[in-house]
């Protein structure tokens, strides 16, 4: 599964990085603590979050995710988006909740993975 599945999925546009589009996705995440993600995403996850400041970009890159699903139809900030292209991470934004975004990502066979 890949970054373009997830976003046809939460019928989502890719706005960042979309030379990212064919990037695998290993599993999810759902949080909108930064420090919660830095913690307990994983290698490969796609992150479900309404944050869009730029600070969003590096903990992606931090953590190696696959791309990061910006929810409830909120637009990230030009410089987030700038730094998430400058850096191959994909951001998909969509106008459905995270409750939403994630029950069908659940759907597509995204399963959230054990923390540790």
């Amino acid at each position: 599964m890949t970054v373009t599945d997830i976003a046809r999925q939460v019928d989502g546009a890719i706005v960042a990085a979309p030379g990212a589009a064919d990037t695998g996705v290993r599993g999810g995440y759902a949080s909108d603590l930064l420090s919660d993600v830095m913690a307990n995403a994983q290698d490969g996850d796609v992150w479900i979050t309404l944050q869009k400041h730029v600070n969003i970009v590096a903990v992606a890159q931090l953590k190696n995710l696959a791309a990061i699903v910006i929810v409830n139809g909120r637009q990230a900030e030009a410089e987030t988006l700038a730094r998430a292209s400058e850096h191959g991470i994909a951001i998909v934004a969509t106008r459905l909740s995270a409750f939403e975004a994630a029950g069908r990502l659940y759907e597509l066979g995204v399963r959230g993975r054990t923390v540790s």
